[in-house]
């Protein structure tokens, strides 16, 4: 990872492609579809591409699977992986062993890793029928778990939180299996007098998001994750400062740019919505000034900068009777996140719109630009359906919106993802005809150990591997790779790592949007057939 800044059943599978009930007989519906399908095939202009996104739902779950650290369970279903990392935190006296691998490389990344959770959480609370209604659930909530089970560990009292295992400078000289890993796995903390109130923040929202979702399946462990939640909260917010000055090592990989203000905003959120306890709104309206959250006028939202995500669900209590005695500040915070989303769409004054690629592809940066394409997708498709179900529209200063644009352009960012481009590829590994196949992953560029379990030194992946221009032997896939440049072009290289290295980062804000997509799409046809019979009468 070269970065500076930034069982299943078959009965589940089935599941994925059921269309929402109709009122017409089973057959008829068969029929109607079967003619719907060949018909739209008949007359559909060439350049039109329509995508599976079942498909793509179930195979960026399957990505998840394969950035595992630690023991891997029975019912793991990438099976060229195996386990890994058996001792983290044995040098420190603690058990680190879980978690995610952050993208390519073996470091386990605090950061990173809880955004992750948090974004793969709020697509499941945003769309959790349309995961249900996909066979998807089992897998999303796993993905989530294996994430907040490794919180739980790393949070061992309730002012010290590791932040990190590995380091990177030593891991990026070799280039091994996770298996075989020789590189140094030193644990480093955040404590009360090391702090670090910007990992504490995410941390604590990524649990309180997901204690959200287990409530009913598993209250017990929605309560723990809320108490930890709570208590990373407090810790976070007494013993305030930037995590990157306490954990030097992670500078020159996730330094915190945007300091931890958004962080401590995002975490009260967070936790409002998972608690309804009224001090937490009170966090977030009385510091909202003071820590930029009604200030800051933000085109991106990353691991680093939660701003535009902040504003975007703040402004949203502004429909509830009980928030009015708030409605000046939160106006100010939708006003952020109006900002952000008209800045998305082309239609802000005096060029403060995020800038395009010729094929319309949203661009921020040079390095892993799809991360910013996912968050961007998700938090317009949210704000879509918020408009939506409010009856609201969205005004700029180049115009209003209704909420089927902001929704049809973040499924257009979406499509290119899949394929819908100039080079006729799927970003999202695995998926389509046409696909990343030399991803920088370590991993996936080396012959699978449970192929050869013969051992691979430090450097014997760099001689053997890593210069190779053979396809990866172990296919990453649903994994987001860093994507194209301004010009839509794409170069399929190993060491080409700013566009062929993907991140968990990339892919969680997917998985609720694919299903959404999906559920948008069967219930379209659905729809068509209805129409067709009834013109057939």
């Amino acid at each position: 990872m070269e970065k500076t800044m930034e069982k299943n059943t078959q009965q589940q599978l089935h599941k994925k492609h059921h269309f929402r009930a109709s009122k017409i007989p089973l057959l008829m519906q068969q029929h109607c579809c079967l003619f719907l399908f060949i018909f739209t095939i008949l007359t559909t202009n060439t350049t039109t591409q329509a995508f599976d996104y079942g498909d793509a739902l179930s195979k960026s779950l399957l990505y998840f699977e394969a950035q595992r650290s630690g023991r891997l369970p029975y019912n793991q279903r990438v099976t060229w992986r195996d386990h890994s990392a058996l001792i983290d935190g044995l040098e420190q006296g603690v058990d680190l062993v879980g978690g995610y691998y952050d993208a390519g490389d073996h470091v386990k990344f605090g950061l990173p890793m809880a955004f992750t959770v948090t974004m793969l959480s709020w697509g499941a609370i945003e769309y959790l029928q349309e995961i249900e209604d996909a066979g998807e659930i089992e897998h999303t909530l796993e993905a989530i778990k294996w994430g907040t089970d490794y919180f739980i560990k790393a949070h061992t009292s309730p002012n010290v939180l590791w932040a990190e295992v590995g380091d990177g400078d030593t891991d990026h000289y070799c280039w091994q299996r996770p298996e075989d890993m020789t590189t140094s796995r030193r644990a480093f903390k955040i404590d009360e007098n090391n702090p670090g109130s910007d990992l504490a923040g995410e941390t604590s929202a990524a649990m309180a998001a997901a204690s959200i979702l287990f409530k009913k399946t598993n209250p017990h462990y929605s309560h723990l994750l809320l108490h930890h939640a709570q208590q990373l909260f407090e810790f976070g917010d007494k013993y305030r400062g930037k995590y990157d000055a306490s954990v030097g090592v992670v500078k020159s990989y996730y330094a915190s740019v945007s300091g931890y203000m958004d962080e401590l905003l995002w975490a009260a959120t967070w936790l409002y919505k998972a608690t309804d306890k009224e001090e937490y709104l009170e966090y977030v309206i009385k510091n909202g000034n003071l820590f930029g959250g009604t200030g800051w006028s933000i085109t991106e939202f990353t691991w680093d900068v939660k701003y535009a995500g902040l504003q975007l669900l703040a402004s949203q209590f502004l429909n509830q009777a009980k928030h009015k005695k708030h409605s000046n500040i939160l106006e100010q915070y939708k006003s952020k996140a109006e900002y952000y989303i008209c800045s998305c769409l082309n239609k802000n004054m005096n060029g403060s719109n995020v800038e395009r690629t010729p094929a319309g592809l949203l661009y921020i940066r040079q390095w892993n630009n799809m991360q910013h394409v996912s968050t961007a997708s998700f938090l317009l498709t949210t704000y879509s359906d918020f408009l939506k179900n409010t009856n609201q529209k969205l005004t700029c200063h180049e115009g209003t919106i209704d909420h089927e644009e902001i929704l049809t352009f973040a499924k257009s960012q979406i499509d290119y993802i899949l394929g819908s481009n100039p080079m006729n590829m799927s970003y999202l590994v695995g998926f389509g005809p046409s696909y990343p196949k030399r991803v920088h992953h370590r991993g996936a560029s080396i012959m699978s150990y449970k192929e050869n379990k013969g051992f691979i030194g430090c450097t014997q992946g760099y001689d053997n591997w890593y210069g190779s221009e053979d396809p990866n032997p172990n296919v990453l896939v649903g994994a987001l790779v860093g994507g194209p440049d301004w010009k839509d072009e794409f170069e399929d290289k190993r060491n080409n790592f700013m566009q062929t290295e993907a991140c968990t980062y990339n892919t969680a804000p997917l998985v609720g949007l694919f299903a959404k997509f999906l559920h948008i799409e069967n219930n379209k046809m659905v729809d068509d057939c209805d129409s067709l019979l009834v013109a057939s009468f």
